[in-house]
């Protein structure tokens, strides 16, 4: 089974140039190198510094956040800025 990823943003074009619109782009991706959402963003060529927000199963999370099959990521790029991390503690996996 594999992880459900939601792109927004200036995030959906790292993966799809030709994308316009508002709306997200999804995806499904089954590779068994992927174990954190850092390395998500290794395989698309995404930088850290060009996520801002990061939300695996709805609960706000950071870059070594592990990530298994079925689980569902949304990462949001810098200039789409969202509350949530205000007031939620982000989880991690060291």
């Amino acid at each position: 089974m594999p992880i459900h990823v939601k792109l927004f943003g200036d995030l959906r074009k790292k993966v799809d140039e030709t994308i316009s619109g508002t709306a997200s782009l999804r995806l499904n991706v089954d590779d068994p190198e992927i174990e954190r959402i850092s390395d998500f963003l290794k395989k698309f060529n995404i930088g850290e510094n060009e996520v801002y927000h990061i939300f695996v199963n709805t609960r706000y999370a950071g870059l070594t956040k592990k990530v298994k099959d079925g689980d569902k990521v949304s990462l949001f790029p810098a200039n789409m800025s969202v509350l949530y991390k205000w007031y939620f503690k982000r989880e991690e996996n060291e």
